[in-house]
């Protein structure tokens, strides 16, 4: 119960501070829609039904952490939430964490760690390390590695969907960041089909909670590989559009200027 009072606590400051913010910046206006989506998702994920039947469902706890990966993070992103929310502090609170994450240190720190290989490689790991058998069911047994892992699994997807939307390659990143999208999908779609094709039970645990337990497990590995492989389909695709159309964007202005007297 601490954790869950301790998530609503952060999700409420957090939308406070966001909408203080929306109200004294200029954004665009898909961007504060973006966040309440994420924001709601992650609540769906974390404080309804979804979790208390994700400690007795595979299936349900691979859809809890997918709801956070593939879409509360990158709404959340989508939605500028540093900049939002650091406009929505008080003054003085605002002025004290701008000259902390305006240091040099923080700012190589922070181009170091969103740089697009090592945001691929960071979440890859976090994604497979967690579901190691040993560290997966200690996630299940207690409530504060839990929410580690769950706070890990956020953390760098939204570190991946910032470096893709929002990263210092801009437009003529595309054609890289459909790489990465595509590295990504392949990395989660082949944890997804050896959960969905093993044998025996990787999380024994879930063998107390469900006599078809096998079959849930399977259906988790679907859940992981299908629907998640879509949503990075369609991203790389939108990504290759957009890489595409840069791309005749630069040759007509190349040859306007070629062109001009």
């Amino acid at each position: 119960m601490i954790w869950n009072a301790l998530v609503v606590a952060a999700m409420t400051v957090s939308l406070v501070l966001y909408f203080r913010g929306v109200a004294h910046i200029r954004a665009a206006r898909w961007e504060a829609p973006a966040f309440v989506l994420g924001w709601a998702t992650i609540a769906i994920a974390l404080l309804s039904p979804v979790a208390t039947l994700s400690q007795a469902l595979f299936s349900v706890h691979m859809t809890q952490h997918e709801l956070l990966m593939i879409v509360a993070a990158p709404l959340i992103v989508a939605g500028r939430p540093f900049a939002t929310t650091l406009r929505g502090l008080p003054a003085h609170g605002r002025d004290v964490v701008a000259r902390i994450v305006r240091q040099r240190l923080m700012l190589t720190l922070w181009r170091r760690v969103t740089g697009p290989f090592v945001v691929l490689v960071l979440h890859a790991i976090v994604l497979w390390a967690w579901h190691i058998p040993a560290l997966f069911e200690a996630a299940l047994k207690n409530d504060a590695i839990h929410a580690m892992q769950h706070l890990m699994f956020f953390v760098t997807a939204a570190l991946f969907w910032w470096a893709l939307i929002h990263g210092r390659y801009g437009r003529v990143g595309y054609g890289l960041a459909v790489f990465f999208v595509f590295a990504t999908s392949m990395h989660t779609s082949i944890l997804g089909a050896l959960i969905t094709f093993a044998r025996t039970l990787w999380y024994p645990a879930y063998g107390g909670t469900s006599s078809h337990a096998l079959e849930d497990q399977q259906l988790a590995g679907l859940i992981m590989w299908i629907p998640a492989g879509v949503i990075f389909t369609i991203v790389a695709l939108a990504l290759f559009a957009a890489w595409l159309g840069e791309s005749e964007r630069r040759v007509r202005i190349a040859e306007r200027q070629r062109i001009a007297p």
